[in-house]
């Protein structure tokens, strides 16, 4: 697992959203054990508290549990990995449609411009 963090948003959450994405993408999967907080504070290159606050709100979140004496455990499954894929998706789609807005994108120019980057297979044309 990489992490690329940045200055935009608080860390702990970036560490949230990396697993959380692993998880979505089937790189983690129900029952895998996570990295220990110190392997990951010193992967990510941030203080350990840091990794303890992301860890615990992976668990208040309900995507993991943590297991006394053994680690932290990917509890999701994959109907819950569906729904935060989707949320995940919304999320993008509604920070693009802001960023379009922003630069003076009309809806319909919004749709247009849209409809032109999808090849007829349905790939993105990049």
């Amino acid at each position: 697992m990489e992490f690329h963090l940045r200055g935009d948003s608080p860390i702990y959450l970036q560490l949230v959203h990396t697993i959380s994405d692993a998880v979505v993408r089937g790189e983690l999967k129900p029952g895998d054990r996570l990295p220990s907080q110190r392997d990951v504070a010193a992967k990510a290159r941030v203080n350990p508290n840091t990794v303890q606050r992301a860890f615990m709100e992976l668990e208040r979140l309900g995507l993991t549990e943590t297991r006394r004496g053994e680690g932290t455990y990917v509890k999701l499954d994959q109907e819950q990995a569906q729904v935060l894929k989707e949320q995940a998706a919304r999320d993008a789609w509604q920070q693009f449609l802001a960023r379009l807005a922003a630069v003076g994108y009309s809806e319909n120019e919004v749709r247009t411009w849209v409809a032109h980057q999808m090849k007829p297979d349905g790939r993105k044309n990049v």
